[in-house]
């Protein structure tokens, strides 16, 4: 198997398993944390595009900035740029008071608004990447063909 594409499908599989965190963060009325998570989604996916397109190394949690980076050999990931920069926008402030002006804080700034539309955002970018690269999710056939 391919190291690139072994590397792909670990990062795929995290940002797939941080959605499923986003829902469930959501649904129990965490939305800061959920919109943290959303941008975390979306982050692994395109780190897993990134991979796959035989970067070694990928550094950088702006999920606009790996957009942008994937979009050098796929065209189509500027389709999810809007949805990069709305999850941009969740990386730090929906973690850290300091993030916010004061008196905010996270946990009582964001609403059920916020995290509906990062999970959708993060649901886009993930749908896209796996529209584009849908081996990482498939897997793979470790067998040789019969002579």
């Amino acid at each position: 198997m391919n190291v690139h594409r072994i590397e792909a499908q670990r990062w795929f599989h995290q940002a797939q398993a941080d959605l499923t965190v986003v829902r469930t963060l959501r649904s129990g009325g965490h939305y800061a944390a959920a919109c943290f998570y959303a941008q975390q989604a979306a982050e692994k996916a395109l780190e897993a595009m990134l991979f796959s397109q035989g970067n070694r190394v990928v550094w950088g949690h702006s999920v606009r900035e790996l957009v942008r980076q994937g979009a050098r050999h796929e065209a189509r990931l500027a389709e999810v740029a809007e949805e990069a920069a709305l999850l941009d926008q969740f990386y730090i402030p929906t973690r850290y008071p300091n993030g916010l002006p004061s008196p905010a804080i996270p946990s009582e700034t964001y609403t059920v608004a916020h995290a509906e539309a990062a999970q959708e955002a993060a649901e886009r970018v993930l749908r896209t990447v796996e529209a584009l690269l849908p081996q990482l999710t498939e897997p793979e056939n470790h067998h040789e063909p019969d002579a």
